[in-house]
């Protein structure tokens, strides 16, 4: 790191649990967040912040009015543009020394295959069971760490799937794919603007102490926040050897 960087990362390197080596891993790290809405935004903002050196951002959705009550990297001036572009801008403003990757596209199969093998750790923040089931299957195949979130009306959820672990639980062991789980959508029954902020920032800090071994993380346990009340509580989670994505064949 030269002079300029030292001092914009030097209230991270006075943390002993990451200190100089530690930063310098975020710098060499490779973040794949997948989406850029509610939960993409502070996740991309402090993940650029933080100086993660690569982050690839994926949404295949345009800045619309009702996005800016909650999806703080955007701006009232980007409204009809790809979201990807407009948190882009906002993330180099902020830190123009972070490479950001944009695929404008809703990531499926081969193309998402592709880009959960290059990445460190993987920040979900889609809003639909297909996709984050897809990215599961994507980094139980790689053996990729993957920080979820969801959020919707007052409630909120985070864990880490932390796949290099042989004994941990994946997404599906949670949520089976073959499970009737109903499909809450922020755009039926709403959300509240901070709970976005609570939960996105809670995965960044995740994905930040996966990439520095910083601390402990939620793999295993998942964090259940209700906002309306402040009550938060956590579930330990365990792999479910039957699991048609992680299980034992």
């Amino acid at each position: 790191m030269d002079d300029e960087q030292l001092l914009r990362y030097s209230r991270h390197i006075l943390l002993p649990e990451i200190g100089v080596e530690g930063q310098e891993r975020l710098r060499a790290a490779h973040a794949l967040v997948i989406g850029a809405g509610g939960l993409g935004s502070p996740i991309a903002l402090y993940l650029a912040s933080a100086g993660v050196g690569t982050i690839t951002l994926c949404d295949d959705d345009v800045v619309d009015l009702t996005n800016l009550q909650r999806q703080i990297v955007h701006r009232t001036a980007s409204i009809g543009r790809a979201k990807v572009e407009s948190a882009r801008d906002t993330m180099t403003a902020i830190n123009p020394d972070t490479k950001i990757e944009l695929v404008k596209a809703r990531v499926a199969g081969e193309a998402l295959d592709t880009l959960v093998a290059k990445a460190d750790v993987v920040l979900d923040g889609s809003d639909n069971f297909a996709t984050r089931h897809a990215v599961n299957r994507a980094c139980v195949a790689h053996k990729k760490p993957l920080v979820s979130g969801a959020g919707v009306r007052f409630d909120g959820q985070i864990s880490v799937f932390d796949m290099r672990n042989e004994s941990a639980p994946c997404y599906a062991c949670l949520f089976p794919e073959d499970a009737q789980s109903e499909e809450v959508r922020c755009a039926v029954m709403g959300v509240f603007a901070p709970l976005t902020g609570i939960v996105g920032c809670m995965q960044a800090a995740e994905a930040l102490k996966v990439l520095t071994g910083a601390g402990k993380t939620l793999a295993g346990r998942l964090m259940l926040v209700d906002a309306l009340t402040m009550d938060i509580r956590t579930i330990t989670l365990k792999k479910d050897p039957a699991c048609a994505v992680c299980g034992t064949p």
